[in-house]
């Protein structure tokens, strides 16, 4: 039985943003079904001739804001068009970075709208019209579309049917048990003097899916080590294991404070 699709509804004064979204799989998912994009402009409720959706802020300062009417009677024409309730998100810089843990949270929506800004900002009202805000990190976009369409990429991924192979959505970065993944190797078997593990051409699938978690292991502990303090190890073996990769490190790390202090001590001696 085929599941109800994820409608995706984007609010933005630039719809063309949306076309991206009819590329590789998300377009396959919409070809199937799967998944619906509806991308509409306030500017359709904006005032005047000229359908103005921003004004000056109250109180003076740089830029134009945009004005909460439009957005607001945008949002209620997108209700009174759909069959079901939406989880409304307004993409801010002032957002929740989104993480993988929200992407597995809103793929159980049924309808998202992502309310996308432009200029100097929102007008703060158009933050009680919704029930959340994401932000990508912090630092800040001309617009909200390129965030939105990364929350709609993120999100539609984790839908059943829209990536052909389910595991490839788990056994992956940020994944269950919060490790970044192991590494990946293809043809050629060695590549500029470089060969691939040797495990990972044994056929010992229980060593290779060993080698691959302690690799994940090992990377996480090297790149993003607060994910183990979120994520504490259970397998005592693996707590182990990554003991020894923080007594590596830390050895390294005292080694080469050494060596810059002798150089530090050295580059103070005039040479002649």
């Amino acid at each position: 039985m085929t599941s109800a699709p994820l409608r995706v509804e984007l609010v933005t004064l630039f719809p063309e943003f949306a076309a991206t979204l009819g590329i590789g799989l998300l377009g396959k998912a919409q070809a199937k079904g799967l998944l619906e994009v509806h991308a509409v402009s306030p500017r359709e409720h904006g005032l005047g001739k000229h359908r103005s959706v921003d004004d000056a802020p109250y109180g003076g300062g740089a830029g134009m804001v945009l004005m909460p009417g439009p957005i607001a009677e945008t949002l209620e024409d997108l209700d009174a068009e759909r069959a079901c309730p939406s989880r409304r998100i307004l993409l801010s810089p002032q957002g929740k970075p989104l993480s993988q843990r929200d992407a597995e949270r809103l793929a159980g929506e049924s309808a998202l709208t992502l309310v996308c800004g432009r200029y100097e900002g929102f007008d703060d009202r158009i933050r009680s019209l919704v029930h959340e805000e994401v932000s990508l990190g912090d630092f800040v976009l001309l617009g909200g579309e390129v965030a939105a369409l990364a929350l709609v990429e993120a999100v539609a991924r984790l839908r059943p049917g829209v990536v052909g192979n389910a595991a490839s959505t788990s056994e992956e970065s940020h994944g269950t048990g919060g490790l970044l993944e192991h590494p990946h190797y293809t043809r050629p078997a060695v590549f500029r003097g470089e060969p691939v593990p040797d495990v990972l051409l044994s056929g010992n699938h229980a060593a290779i899916a060993r080698w691959r978690r302690r690799e994940a292991i090992r990377r996480t502990a090297e790149r993003r080590p607060e994910l183990l303090r979120a994520h504490p190890l259970e397998d005592p073996e693996e707590r182990a294991f990554l003991r020894s990769l923080e007594a590596t490190a830390a050895a390294a790390a005292e080694e080469t404070g050494s060596e810059d202090t002798s150089a530090e001590d050295t580059g103070g001696e005039e040479t002649a």
